[in-house]
């Protein structure tokens, strides 16, 4: 059984999932699953923010965003958000709701995580991944056109049936 968590802490989740990511604005931050917990200690409270990938251009605008936001609802003294790698964000870290957002903004989500030991990804695993499925049309009739989309953590396909392109987030 999941324990309740206290009113305190339901509205700084609240207000969270409100924030949305810089880059992709159709999905929030608790959807993406870079806010690894929060809590109150003493008169602070601390948000752990687990940012998809190191070097990510968007860490300042979320802390901001993060640190603005729960600020005014006034329930701490201060508001401190904690960047960490440890653990590492993975896409499995997305949220359902999440995944269904980006289809539905044109993003293809990425596939769960195999199971069992996972290696480093190579250029060869890049161009063999399996063809994503086009968020327009459902079919799996797509092309990797470039394994190097806008952002790190994105790769650009094409689909043959609707014949439209489209970004899809890497599995990581």
């Amino acid at each position: 059984m999941i324990a309740a968590r206290p009113e305190r802490e339901e509205r700084v989740w609240a207000e969270l999932a409100q924030i949305p990511d810089p880059e992709i604005p159709a999905i929030s931050v608790v959807d993406l699953g870079v806010i690894g917990g929060v809590a109150f200690e003493d008169d602070r409270l601390h948000v752990t923010l687990l940012p998809t990938f190191v070097g990510c251009p968007a860490i300042d605008v979320m802390r901001h965003e993060i640190t603005e936001r729960l600020g005014a609802l006034d329930l701490a003294g201060s508001v401190v958000v904690d960047v960490t790698f440890d653990p590492p964000w993975t896409s499995d870290r997305i949220s359902q709701h999440g995944r269904e957002r980006l289809r539905r903004s044109g993003f293809a989500p990425p596939a769960p995580m195999p199971s069992g030991p996972v290696g480093l990804i190579g250029i060869d695993d890049l161009v063999t991944m399996p063809d994503a499925v086009c968020p327009y049309c459902g079919s799996r009739d797509t092309t990797l056109e470039n394994p190097f989309g806008p952002t790190l953590c994105r790769a650009i396909y094409h689909c043959a049936a609707c014949r439209q392109p489209f970004e899809q987030f890497k599995r990581v």
